[in-house]
C-alpha cells in the first residue's frame, strides 16, 4: 500500500501495553509480508487472534488443467459462467500458472455463514456487475462497477452485495500486487505523472468491533485447498490499527489514460505490478494526433507473455466480434494485432470509449477444464482474409 493509514484507538508506541477500559489488555498482531521486510499493519484485538477451536474438512480447490503448454489464441465468453448462489464455489478458474490464477465469478449471495482468508495470495477483484460491501478486520469498503478491490494476503473479509446480479473478474496473485515502481517516487508518494494519485485511492472505514466468543467459521485457502478452521473469537475484535498493509479500494473511471501523437504502447495502461505479471486498465481516451496516426495497435509479438484482454464496457476499436465480459487470450510465441478491417476503420477516429483490464504474465498460462466450456476454439481464425 502507498501510504499510511490509522483507523481506531492505538496506543502511542508499538510493542507497550495497551488497556481496556474495564482492566486486562489488548492484543497486539503484526499483519506483515515478506518477513520482516514488507508492509506491515498492527491491529488490536479484544480477544486473542491465536485461538483455533477445531480444524474441518478439507475442499482441493486446484485447477483442473486442458492445456498446459497453450500455443492458441482464445476467445471466452465470460458471461457464459453460470450464477452460483456462495462466493467461494462462483470462483472459476480460467488460466493458471504457479504466479497467479484468473478468475471468473457470479455470485448471487453474499458470505452470511463463514469469512474467508486466502493465506496463499493477494486478490485483486475487479467488479463488472454489482454493487456491496467488503467486510474486514480493517474496516468496511463499499463498491461499485468499475471498482478494483486490492485485498492482500492473509485478509480475513466477507463480501455483501446488494442483489444477485454480480460479476467479477479476479485476479489471485501469489506475489505481492503494488502499485507500479515508475509513478512512486523514493518515499512512495505517488508523482505528478502518474495515471492516478493518492486522493483516488479509497481506504477502509466503518471499523466493526465485535466482542463476541463462540463458534466462528472460517475458510482459509491454503495451498490450493480450502480448510474450514473454526475460531473461538470474531475475527472482527480488531479496535483500531496502523500501518500500510490493508484492503483499499480503486476505480477504473478514476484512471486519467495518457494519450501521444503516435499510437502508445500498452505499459502505459499500467496499473498494478508484481514481479511476475502486470495488470493495465483501458479508459475511454482521445486517440492519437498525428495527421497520419493510426489509431488502431500495430502487430505485435508476445515474445516473452502471456496477454490477456479482460473485456468490461465499449467500443472494443482493434476486435470484431467481440462483447462485454469476453476475455481474449494470445498466448507467447506467436504475433497478434487487430483484426482484418479494424486499421483501416480507425483512421480519422479521434477517440474510444472502450472500457477493459488487460494481465500480461511473464510465465505462460494454462488452460483449464472450465475455460474450454465458454471457448470459442475457432478464434484463432480470426485474423485469416476472407
Amino acid at each position: 500500500m502507498p501510504f499510511y493509514h490509522k483507523l481506531g484507538k492505538i496506543p502511542a508506541k508499538r510493542h507497550t501495553q495497551f488497556k481496556k477500559p474495564n482492566g486486562g489488555f489488548y492484543y497486539e498482531q503484526l499483519f506483515g509480508t515478506i518477513g520482516f521486510d514488507g508492509m506491515s499493519s498492527n491491529m488490536y484485538h479484544i480477544h486473542r487472534p491465536t485461538q483455533v477451536k477445531a480444524i474441518g474438512n478439507r475442499l482441493d480447490m486446484s485447477p483442473r488443467i486442458a492445456d498446459a503448454n497453450n500455443i492458441r489464441s482464445y476467445r471466452f465468453r465470460g458471461f457464459q459462467v453460470d450464477s452460483v448462489d456462495d462466493y467461494l464455489e462462483s470462483r472459476k478458474i480460467i488460466l493458471s500458472n504457479s504466479d497467479c490464477q484468473i478468475i471468473l465469478a457470479a455470485p448471487k449471495q453474499s458470505t452470511t455463514d463463514y469469512f474467508y482468508k486466502n493465506a496463499d495470495a493477494d486478490e485483486l477483484l475487479f467488479i463488472h456487475k454489482g454493487s456491496g460491501k467488503l467486510r474486514s478486520q480493517f474496516g468496511n469498503l463499499d463498491f461499485k462497477y468499475g471498482d478494483y478491490l486490492l485485498i492482500p494476503r492473509g485478509t480475513i473479509y466477507k463480501i455483501e452485495f446488494n442483489s444477485e446480479d454480480n460479476r467479477l473478474f479476479i485476479v489471485e496473485s501469489t506475489r505481492p500486487i503494488y502499485t507500479p515502481k515508475r509513478y512512486r517516487n523514493w518515499f512512495g508518494q505517488l508523482l505528478e505523472h502518474s495515471p492516478f494519485c493518492e486522493r483516488d485511492i479509497r481506504q477502509p472505514h466503518e471499523l466493526e468491533t465485535h466482542d463476541e466468543t463462540g463458534d466462528f467459521l472460517m475458510k482459509i485457502k491454503k495451498g490450493n485447498e480450502l480448510i474450514d478452521m473454526t475460531y473461538a473469537a470474531h475475527p472482527f475484535d480488531v479496535v483500531g490499527y496502523d500501518g500500510f498493509n490493508y484492503p483499499y479500494a480503486f476505480s477504473i473511471h478514476d484512471f486519467e489514460p495518457i494519450t501521444g501523437r503516435v499510437h502508445q504502447p500498452p505499459p502505459v495502461h499500467q496499473t498494478f505490478e508484481t514481479d511476475a505479471f502486470v495488470v493495465c486498465s483501458f479508459v475511454p481516451r482521445l486517440y492519437d494526433y498525428h495527421p497520419k496516426a493510426i489509431p488502431a495497435p500495430y502487430n505485435h509479438s508476445n515474445i516473452d507473455s502471456d496477454e490477456v484482454l479482460y473485456y468490461v464496457d465499449g467500443d472494443f476499436m482493434s476486435r470484431n466480434d467481440i462483447e462485454a465480459g469476453h476475455i481474449s487470450l494470445h498466448p507467447a510465441g506467436i504475433p497478434h494485432g487487430p483484426h482484418p478491417g479494424a486499421m483501416e476503420r480507425s483512421i480519422g477516429k479521434t477517440e474510444t470509449e472502450e472500457l477493459a483490464v488487460m494481465v500480461d504474465t511473464f510465465k505462460p498460462l494454462m488452460i483449464t477444464e472450465e475455460a474450454i466450456k465458454i471457448a470459442d476454439n475457432d478464434y484463432y481464425k480470426s485474423w485469416l482474409e476472407k
